[in-house]
């Protein structure tokens, strides 16, 4: 066995079985973090449209109770004192609305910003998901060659693990 001569690619092999290696674990590395940050995203999310949710029962409220008061004021033929404290609590009313209203915009948005942030990277995790399943594939292909002294099967290897670095 000592008489073996060993074939030059032999080391080619091993070199890309480390590379291919290496890149791999980068690529679940980066997939993970891609996919915590997309929970994460959505969580958040989530959380802005049942906060979106209760600034809409706030204003609905004001709503209604704006819409009554006007009605009461229309109906009812107050005058005087109590008139004017009719149209100051509906006058509160209106900016309590425009409050909740302009609070609903901005909460809005970073719900859909979180969202697009969410959709980003799930679309990097899968691309990172892609890479892993062939680069591991790779792998194997190169470990067998080695066993097996097959260099077809090491160029196979090379191939897959070069469709992998394309998604890394």
């Amino acid at each position: 066995m000592a008489d073996d001569k060993k074939e030059p690619w032999l080391n080619y092999l091993a070199l890309t079985t480390v590379i291919l290696a290496v890149c791999a674990t980068l690529a679940t590395f980066k997939g993970g973090g891609y996919s915590t940050r997309a929970v994460m995203s959505q969580s958040q999310a989530s959380d802005q449209w049942a906060y979106y949710q209760a600034k809409s029962l706030k204003e609905n409220l004001y709503v209604m109770q704006k819409e009554q008061l006007e009605t009461d004021l229309a109906t009812r033929g107050l005058t005087g004192e109590a008139k004017q404290l009719v149209e100051t609590k509906i006058a509160e009313y209106q900016k309590k609305i425009d409050k909740y209203s302009h609070e609903r915009k901005t909460i809005e948005q970073e719900a859909k910003n979180l969202e697009k942030i969410r959709d980003d990277s799930q679309l990097h995790s899968k691309a990172f998901g892609m890479a892993v399943i062939f680069l591991q594939v790779s792998i194997l292909l190169c470990s067998i060659s080695g066993l097996m002294k097959k260099k077809t099967l090491w160029l196979s290897g090379v191939a897959g693990g070069s469709v992998g670095l394309v998604f890394f």
